[in-house]
């Protein structure tokens, strides 16, 4: 069991997408007038509170212009533990397909909460006030952030960020001499998710979806009367097959196209210049009369000379995952009362 090595990087992308939320936080100081007289960029680490604060207490230099210390904000991730709330059947799996359109069976991940523990400091206490308000109205009490958890099946999932708590501390105690620093601790909690080993599946990608009708719920005495069958239908062309090209210039509403060679193009044929696919409803030596924004296309303008290509079953064939595709959709009526066989493909 233990011992097949696999590492998703799921802790730390959730570590560096959460630090993300708070890397554009500024600050900025008025003039009497009105007039803003600075802005800072609060810069954010990763570390304890405890670590900047020692910093200060160390700086040897203690005249320095405070904005280049304070204010700053930090994070760290201080706790994992295991949500129960969110959990699903352990055996239960779903398909993927992998950067090589290879089809890949993945467990059910399994839900963890991730703490978080975000510190501001800063010296004047309207500077923390900024920060804070320029934080608190996302969290109610959750803020969604995307993040793709495994990149070679493109697994993402939204995490849920829960503001828990928010407490503040003035640290400024000693003489003169001493730093104040104000702390402003914000406690979160990410509800990510965590993925095991990735196994490759014996089952293929699914090309065609056949269902039959029937007129009765009892399919022992009831006949089937129709048959609904869809196949992937594509949206560009992959063989690049026919190779015509307009002769005119073609506006947004023109239905008759000039081409330099028809060979190879046929009345039903889909075809696509550019990224807009029509019909042809008419076929000449030299021209063919086309339905325009065929296929959920956008008609367009087309320049003199571009390309037309005839989308036909290969194409259809060629259809990847996460390609952009439509579906052949067609209905048979039957009188017989065959049935058709799963396992030998055929009507019996």
């Amino acid at each position: 069991m233990l011992g097949t090595y696999f590492y998703h990087e799921v802790i730390r992308k959730t570590v560096v997408s959460f630090g993300t939320l708070f890397n554009q936080i500024y600050v900025k100081h008025d003039d009497a007038n009105g007039n803003v007289e600075s802005e800072i960029k609060v810069p954010l680490a990763y570390g304890p509170a405890q670590k900047f604060l020692a910093r200060l207490e160390q700086q040897e230099d203690l005249n320095r212009a405070v904005q280049i210390t304070l204010p700053r904000m930090s994070f760290e991730m201080n706790s994992i533990s295991y949500d129960p709330t969110r959990k699903v059947s352990i055996t239960q799996t779903f398909k993927a397909v992998d950067d090589n359109s290879r089809i890949k069976k993945v467990y059910m991940p399994v839900p963890y909460n991730l703490g978080f523990e975000l510190n501001i400091l800063t010296k004047l206490n309207d500077d923390a006030l900024q920060i804070v308000e320029q934080i608190l109205p996302y969290f109610q009490p959750a803020f969604n952030i995307t993040v793709e958890l495994v990149d070679s099946i493109g697994e993402k999932r939204d995490i849920p960020v829960v503001l828990d708590n928010i407490s503040f501390q003035d640290d400024y105690e000693g003489d003169f001499s001493t730093r104040r620093a104000l702390i402003y601790t914000l406690q979160f909690t990410a509800k990510t998710y965590l993925f095991g080993p990735i196994a490759d599946s014996t089952d293929g990608i699914i090309r065609k979806v056949q269902v039959d009708y029937y007129s009765d719920t009892d399919r022992q005495k009831a006949k089937r009367q129709v048959r609904y069958t869809a196949t992937p239908q594509a949206r560009k062309d992959y063989d690049n097959d026919t190779g015509s090209l307009t002769t005119e210039t073609i506006d947004l509403t023109e239905t008759v196209i000039e081409l330099n060679d028809t060979s190879g193009i046929a009345v039903d044929n889909r075809v696509i210049i550019d990224s807009e696919i029509m019909k042809v409803t008419k076929l000449t030596s030299t021209s063919v009369t086309v339905k325009r924004a065929h296929s959920a296309t956008i008609a367009a303008e087309h320049r003199k000379g571009s390309k037309l290509n005839v989308l036909s079953t290969a194409d259809d064939a060629l259809v990847a995952p996460g390609d952009d595709f439509g579906f052949n959709e067609s209905l048979d009526f039957f009188e017989s009362g065959a049935d058709f066989s799963p396992t030998r493909k055929i009507d019996i």
